[in-house]
Order: C-alpha cells, then structure tokens, then sequence
C-alpha cells in the first residue's frame, strides 16, 4: 500500500475522535460565573453535565448547563456524583457558549464551605 492511501485512512477513520472533542462551541477567552442551586449532576460519559439553577435579577430562574468531562476523569479529580446532590448551593465558573445559551464548560465551581471543585485538577478544601 502507499503511504498516501494509509495517511487519508487513518485521517478518515479518526475524524470522530478528533471531532468528539471539539470545544469550538465554547468561548475560551471568556469567563461567566454564576451562583446557583444544583438540579441535577448528569454524571455519565463521554462528558458530565452539572445542571444548576440560577435566579436572575428581576426572580426568573434560568436553568444553566456546565459541561465536564466523564466519571473516571472526575473521579481522578476528586468528585464524585454524591460531590454534588440535587440542592446544593454553589458559585460556578466556566466558559460561556459561543452562541449565548446558558451553558458553559466547567472551569471550577465554590461550595458555600469554600471548597473548590475543578474537574481538572480536583477540590481544594477551605
């Protein structure tokens, strides 16, 4: 076989991994940070989503998704599904949707203890 032929298949055949991790739907150059109750921690793969409501200004509640990465990533970092039960108050930071949604990637998030939680690094008790 030629090389040419092996390095278009192999650039065919991993166009769904490369492309499964994309962060293109997020604006990294940017940082929202929001406090909140936590509804619900999807905590599955290939990615986790911390749902968290939050009360705007005029008493509306604004329903926000924080993506993470998946169990075992998080796990190595420290946080578990029981880190984050339904009511659960917190202040969350992350990059914010590049098309204005009310979502973000998770950068860290704050108990009210003071305790850091960053799916990367792991928690920093306070």
């Amino acid at each position: 076989m030629n090389r040419q032929f092996l390095l278009a298949a192999f650039l065919l055949l991993s166009a769904p991994v490369f492309g499964h991790h994309s962060t293109a739907m997020f604006d990294a150059t940017k940082t929202i940070t929001v406090t909140g109750t936590v509804k619900e921690f999807q905590y599955s793969n290939p990615h986790s989503w911390l749902i968290v409501e939050v009360r705007a200004d005029d008493g509306s509640v604004v329903t926000w998704g924080f993506e993470a990465e998946g169990p075992t990533t998080l796990m190595r970092s420290g946080i578990r599904k029981s880190t984050l039960p339904a009511g659960t108050r917190l202040t969350i930071t992350g990059h914010p949707m590049t098309d204005g949604r009310p979502a973000a990637a998770w950068v860290t998030a704050v108990l009210e203890n003071g305790t850091e939680l960053n799916p990367r690094n792991g928690f920093v008790p306070r």
